[in-house]
This record gives structure tokens, sequence and C-alpha cells, in this order.
């Protein structure tokens, strides 16, 4: 079994009468880094929340780490293994020194003060924020703060992290710092779930789910989605702008041998074209 498994989801909050999630079904593999991608209120979020038992399905299963999210004895362990990082930072920092909200949730976990410790060292250095372990979290910047944020949900040893449009907020050298974080994180083997918006962010991924409407509408490698620009943009949904750009082109009746995907690319495939 995958190490996450959901299956015909469905989901309603208690003040709607409509299903936010319909028959949802996902598989993400140890260690796999996966882009949730849909316009706002398509349930992407809500989709996130149930893969560590914040929220439980309607109908239908999730199993993380052949743990179902339903049984209540195991959710404390669910947790344990899915980190969710939120969109603003400022929501997760509780403490007025970096070190001290670092070791807020292994201290939750019952964790030895030596190994706290080293958790707290490991996290800081793995997020490039160790020189900052004595400030004061109100006095960073934006993508400083999320990567201290990240830096507590490490210190908790979790198996994978979703993180909620985490970059949202912030200013495109913040958007860069988390991103790194992100691939350095991906490089420890630890699993990834990224919302977001940003499609520069999703084209680094190494699947892309696309949702819409409380369902998934695509998912697959990036070039593989993203070359069905017609059907995204029937949907309303945004592709990478180097795709955008392509698109347009093509239908200018320019030939690409391949969609691409970053400023990079296309640059290539235009110099090819202009020659």
């Amino acid at each position: 079994m995958s190490f996450i498994s959901a299956e015909n989801v469905k989901f309603s909050y208690d003040d709607e009468k409509k299903n936010v999630l319909y028959d949802v079904s996902l598989k993400i593999e140890k260690g796999e880094f996966v882009a949730l991608l849909g316009h706002n209120g398509c349930g992407k979020s809500t989709m996130a929340k149930t893969l560590n038992a914040m929220l439980l399905p309607d109908e239908g299963v999730v199993f993380v780490d052949n743990m179902d999210t339903k049984n209540d004895e195991l959710v404390f362990e669910i947790r344990r293994n899915v980190g969710l990082v939120l969109q603003n930072p400022d929501n997760q920092l509780v403490a007025s020194v970096i070190e001290e909200d670092v070791a807020f949730g292994p201290e939750n976990l019952g964790v030895e003060p030596e190994e706290i410790r080293r958790r707290v060292d490991d996290a800081l250095k793995t997020v490039g924020m160790y020189e900052y372990r004595t400030h004061a979290p109100h006095k960073l910047s934006g993508g400083q703060k999320q990567r201290v944020a990240i830096a507590g949900i490490l210190a908790m040893q979790p198996s994978c992290i979703v993180f909620d449009e985490p970059t949202a907020m912030l200013d495109p050298n913040g958007r860069e710092e988390v991103m790194r974080t992100i691939h350095t994180l991906k490089e420890k083997g630890i699993t990834i779930v990224l919302i977001t918006h940003y499609m520069n962010e999703a084209v680094q991924a190494d699947r892309v789910v696309v949702m819409d409407n409380g369902k998934v509408l695509l998912e697959g490698e990036p070039r593989d989605v993203f070359s069905q620009v017609t059907l995204l943009k029937k949907h309303s949904l945004d592709v990478p702008q180097a795709t955008d750009l392509a698109y347009r082109l093509i239908g200018a009746g320019l030939r690409f041998t391949d969609m691409p995907l970053t400023t990079e690319e296309c640059v290539s495939f235009l110099e090819e074209v202009l020659k």
C-alpha cells in the first residue's frame, strides 16, 4: 500500500448541505513530492486536512502508513507522522525565542531533554535558521518565520509534511527561501504535499494533482498535466507562464516539440524556432 492512500473520500462541513469532497481517491508514495492545485473552494485544503486526521471523511477512508485516520487510538501517531504547515506562520509560532518555539512540539511528545536539544539544532540547521536560534520570532521576515514554523514540524520527525499554501503571504525572496527548504526536505527523504497557487512551484514537484469542484480533475507528471492547457483553461485553472506563452504561439502557428514549463525552457525552444 502507498504511504498515504485516500479512497472514495467524501466530506462536507456541518454548516453546508453539499459535499466539499466527492469520491476523491489519491495515492502518495513515500518520499514523493506532490503538488495539489486548484482554485479557491475546490477542496484542496480540506483534502490536505484529511491526510493527518484533522478532518475525518464522512465516507471513504484515508490510510497513513497503513493506519486508518478514523481510528481514535492512532490519531496521535498519524499526526506525528504527517505534519501540517499553514499559510500564516504567525499562527504556528508560540514562543518568544526561536529555539523554544521549535522545542515545543517534541516537548509535548515527551521527548528527553538531550534529544530535544539535538532535534532543535538539527531542524534549525536544515532550514538554515540555526544562527537565529536565540532571536525573537517577531523580528524575522515572513520567509524566515515560515522556515522556523517548518523547523518546529521537523523537530517532531514526521515522515511527511503537508504545506498548505506556505508561500501565499510571502514576497518573492521569501517564496524562494521556503521552496529551497522544501527541496532540502525532499532530499532527506521526507514526503512532501504542497498546496500552491504558484505554477512555478508546482512544476518542481514529482507529480501534480489538479482538483476542481471537490474532485480530482487531472494528475500526473507536471509536463503531462500542464500540456493539457485547453482543458485546464476550460476549468478556469492556471498554467505556468512559459506554458501559456507557448500555447498562444502554437495558436499563432508555431510548433513546439514539447510544451515548456519554465522560462529557461521557453527561451531554449524559441531560440530553436527562430533559427
